[in-house]
């Protein structure tokens, strides 16, 4: 007598293993069997050996016999997202959304598809959707609170964020979202013990500690600042960056010596930053009230590159206060003009305006 709804042996056999993981063998035993349930274990161990090409075919082939199989159209809907078809994945979740309106998965899935397809307006309105229908439904929340980040949208993104963290208070991931929020805000202060947290639950990637050293340099924790800084420079000697940023904190501090020593050390490590560092060398120059020495550098970074209007204009303006020859100012100041006629109006109405006061200089010397 044969048992309804009993496994035969080559079923079990087949389960067996799958479940070990002996998916080759598995197909092969369920390509024996009739049903879809046996297809749909075909599709699923195509996927797990990663023939994905086999599994969407497999896939397809039961939702073609099936239109409403919602498990296999789910599966078949997030391979397709992992294998970036993005416009067949939509379809598909149009499509489930279609037979189950109320499910979450199957909006947030929609949302994920019309995001990788570049559309993004869609795609907010689908994880809306989620979270109307469970509003604990965390990767939607997530999604949401990234949008608003990006968008600089504070109150949006804190609300989202704060939903999530009442579901789970260490999620990383929005933890370091709230920290990106409250910096991105200059709320330096309150965002130090965010990103503290987000190194504590393992998240060390560069960026956190580089907002986080910038927050306690914005907060006035100069050796909390300098010691973070120091961390990726042990991860990374050759980032002029952060000894630039180093050099940054020891001027603030009035550490002059050390703020160049950092300074060298950045044009040592990579040779293509010279403007940026004579342009820095120039500015302690100006601290240390050693005009000529500024001037010099500002010059050295111009050499370094000439289209910076910025160091141009350093260079006009500090030989405007170290120089004796009214002259020679004004060449500077209208090979300014020539070079930037279109610059940002600060700079053009300010050498304009020095032009007109030489010139009158000029002219009453000679009478």
């Amino acid at each position: 007598m044969v048992v309804a709804g009993a496994q035969t042996p080559i079923n079990a056999t087949a389960d067996s293993l799958y479940m070990l993981g002996d998916y080759t063998k598995a197909i092969n035993e369920y390509a024996k069997l009739e049903g879809g349930v046996a297809g749909l274990q075909i599709a699923r161990s195509y996927n797990a050996i990663g023939n994905y090409e086999k599994a969407i075919i497999q896939y397809e082939s039961l939702t073609s016999a099936n239109s409403t199989n919602q498990l296999a159209l789910f599966e078949l809907g997030k391979l397709l997202l992992k294998t970036n078809e993005h416009t067949k994945a939509t379809k598909v979740f149009m499509q489930l959304v279609g037979l189950n309106t109320v499910n979450p998965e199957y909006q947030y899935y929609l949302g994920e598809a019309k995001r990788k397809d570049d559309n993004v307006a869609a795609s907010i309105k689908h994880y809306k959707k989620a979270i109307a229908i469970d509003e604990t439904h965390l990767r939607s929340l997530f999604q949401l609170a990234k949008y608003y980040t990006v968008k600089q949208e504070r109150d949006k993104a804190l609300d989202y964020i704060e939903r999530g963290l009442d579901l789970y208070a260490n999620d990383v991931s929005l933890i370091n979202l709230k920290a990106l929020v409250l910096y991105n805000d200059y709320q330096y202060k309150n965002a130090i013990p965010w990103f503290e947290n987000v190194l504590e639950l393992g998240e060390t990637k560069d960026y956190v500690y580089e907002k986080l050293a910038d927050s306690y340099y914005h907060n006035w924790e100069f050796t909390k600042s300098k010691d973070t800084y120091k961390i990726l420079l042990g991860r990374d000697d050759k980032n002029s960056q952060t000894y630039f940023e180093l050099a940054r904190v020891y001027e603030k501090e009035k550490k002059l010596d050390s703020a160049k020593l950092f300074i060298n050390w950045a044009m040592d490590v990579q040779k293509p930053i010279f403007a940026q560092g004579y342009s820095a060398l120039a500015e302690i120059a100006r601290q240390q009230d050693d005009i000529n020495e500024a001037f010099s550098y500002y010059e050295m970074a111009y050499k370094e590159n000439s289209q910076d209007a910025r160091i141009f204009y350093n260079v006009c303006t500090t030989y405007d206060n170290s120089g004796t020859e009214p002259e020679k100012k004004l060449a500077y100041y209208e090979k300014f003009l020539k070079e930037f006629p279109n610059e940002h109006p600060f700079y053009y109405e300010t050498v304009k305006k020095r032009i007109k006061e030489l010139k009158e200089q000029i002219h009453f010397s000679k009478d």
